[in-house]
């Protein structure tokens, strides 16, 4: 019971602590060789917290909400699951909207010295709106470039794209293979496997 409240405690300081802009704080949830994956990013959380940081000067909005957690722990290894709503506002066609995507983050951790930390975050994206923040404005979406995107971050991904971002294809959904390769990789490493599973930018480059 003690390691499932310790891993949750980082899974919330990494909430916490990305979307106040506490970077040194936000830093010490991250494994040395920890690996995140979002829908605009992909790479080591080195690089991860620089991205955040040039997001959060440039005013780019993004929050995020935890519900509710497990974790199943084998030795000094572990896999989180943690429901959770990613939130971003931006303007579409100078028209402010909100969007919400729900899901997972479905954390692999290990614990070292310093306690437990992140060594591979990949988020699970089961679904998303989109909403306009001004009342009585209209926002007309490309059908086209709402269907490259998977359902579960359809407009999510959406708005990042027009936002200038490259928005990553194929993450895990509530089901398919993508989600089913992950809940094997968290299943192999418990089992003590070499690596947290490969990353999808890493699989699609082999």
């Amino acid at each position: 019971m003690q390691d499932q409240g310790e891993i949750r405690q980082v899974v919330e300081n990494w909430a916490l602590y990305r979307d106040a802009g506490d970077w040194e704080r936000f830093a010490t949830v991250w494994h040395p060789d920890g690996w995140m994956t979002a829908t605009w990013f992909q790479g080591p959380a080195a690089d991860f917290i620089a991205a955040s940081k040039a997001g959060f000067e440039a005013g780019v909005k993004i929050l995020h909400f935890l519900g509710g957690h497990t974790s199943d722990i084998a030795g000094s290894r572990a896999i989180a699951q943690t429901k959770m709503t990613i939130q971003q506002r931006g303007l579409l066609d100078g028209v402010l909207v909100d969007v919400t995507c729900t899901g997972r983050f479905y954390d692999f951790l290990e614990r070292g010295d310093g306690g437990w930390t992140i060594v591979r975050r990949q988020p699970i994206y089961e679904k998303d709106r989109l909403d306009i923040v001004e009342p009585g404005a209209e926002v007309k979406l490309d059908p086209a470039l709402l269907g490259k995107f998977p359902e579960g971050y359809r407009h999510l991904g959406y708005l990042q794209d027009r936002l200038g971002h490259a928005v990553m294809t194929g993450l895990p959904g509530l089901t398919g293979e993508a989600v089913e390769l992950l809940y094997r990789e968290g299943a192999d490493w418990l089992r003590g496997s070499a690596t947290a599973g490969i990353p999808l930018m890493a699989a699609r480059s082999a």
